[in-house]
């Protein structure tokens, strides 16, 4: 009995040990899979495909099983929305335009895409949606009246409500967020965490009922500097990453990691590349150490928990999710792209 729990206890051992060294990434290889004139910021990973929305009012699918794309685009009231976020629940899927109006799309009944809630002003813009669960979402929006804009639904996205100013924290003056990639929000159990341009993170434990400011490392400098990205490998260990766009290789203070659930932020790789990036993910399955980031600069990695990046390739993507823990699917202008990281 004794030799046979010791077996155990070394196959656990060498089993957890091989999930922990897997063999860092060294190359990718990029296959086209679908060209336009649009352009596309927004991907999420759904049983089976991932699905995409960008300007014009084109959206669609990209098929796991054989790579196939599939779009459609809609208009509203003879204009073509420009889309920025998506998000799915088990039975329907969701994609919100950015500016004057937004507008927040559902599947319908029939499997067209029907308007759920729409907002307009000035001073609207929205950057990015998630679900917690089939009935909890939120989406998220540059500030007016003096808060962020929140809004949030109980009854699985068939009815927006808007937070109230009172309900949540100050914000800064300009505060809000880049809508450059659909990862403004980062979602684990019932907590959520939202990046802004002013360097700071907003902070829910309870689907969207409370909020509070995390601050980190990163001060705004300019109106195109600050937090762009965020991605959580689990409810401690999470990422955030993002710069000047019109400063692509300004790399001081654009990377902080946590490993508390946001209660502190560090530096990361502050003063050494890469520089902006407009998304960073997770890549599945490597316990938290290895992630990916995209930028119009190229597509950078990191195997050492974000401590230190590489150059894959000097391919410029706005956004990627992993599709499993080696193939992603990446958008940006004009295409989307098959890669395989090896």
């Amino acid at each position: 009995m004794r030799f046979a729990i010791c077996i155990c206890i070394v196959l656990f051992i060498i089993g957890c040990s091989g999930r922990s060294e897997a063999t860092p990434f060294s190359t990718v290889a990029i296959e086209v899979i679908h060209e336009d004139s649009v352009s596309i910021r927004a991907l999420e990973r759904m049983p089976g495909s991932i699905a995409f929305a960008g300007s014009d009012g084109i959206f669609g699918t990209v098929d796991l099983a054989d790579f196939t794309v599939r779009s459609k685009k809609i208009t509203h009231l003879d204009s073509k929305p420009e889309f920025r976020a998506v998000a799915h629940t088990a039975t329907n899927f969701f994609m919100l335009s950015a500016g004057d109006p937004a507008l927040l799309y559902k599947t319908g009944d029939t499997g067209e895409m029907e308007l759920v809630y729409s907002e307009s002003g000035p001073d609207v813009f929205y950057d990015s949606m998630g679900f917690w669960d089939d009935l909890n979402g939120i989406a998220i929006g540059d500030a007016m009246d003096g808060c962020l804009s929140i809004l949030i639904t109980r009854d699985g996205g068939h009815s927006w409500n808007k937070t109230p100013c009172d309900q949540l924290p100050e914000a800064l003056p300009g505060e809000g967020a880049f809508a450059a990639s659909d990862t403004n929000i980062a979602q684990v159990g019932d907590s959520c965490w939202v990046v802004s341009n002013k360097g700071r993170i907003y902070f829910s434990p309870d689907l969207g009922e409370h909020w509070k400011v995390l601050q980190t490392p990163v001060t705004s400098s300019t109106d195109t500097f600050g937090l762009y990205s965020l991605d959580f490998y689990d409810a401690e260990t999470g990422y955030a990453a993002g710069g000047d766009y019109t400063d692509p290789d300004g790399n001081t203070a654009n990377k902080i990691s946590t490993m508390d659930g946001g209660t502190s932020w560090v530096l990361r790789a502050s003063g050494q590349p890469p520089g902006y990036l407009s998304c960073v993910q997770y890549v599945p399955g490597r316990g938290g150490r290895d992630l990916v980031g995209v930028s119009y600069k190229g597509i950078f990695y990191s195997s050492d928990f974000g401590a230190s990046w590489g150059t894959l390739s000097s391919e410029g993507f706005f956004s990627l999710r992993f599709a499993d823990d080696s193939t992603a699917i990446a958008s940006g202008n004009g295409r989307i792209a098959k890669l395989e990281f090896k």
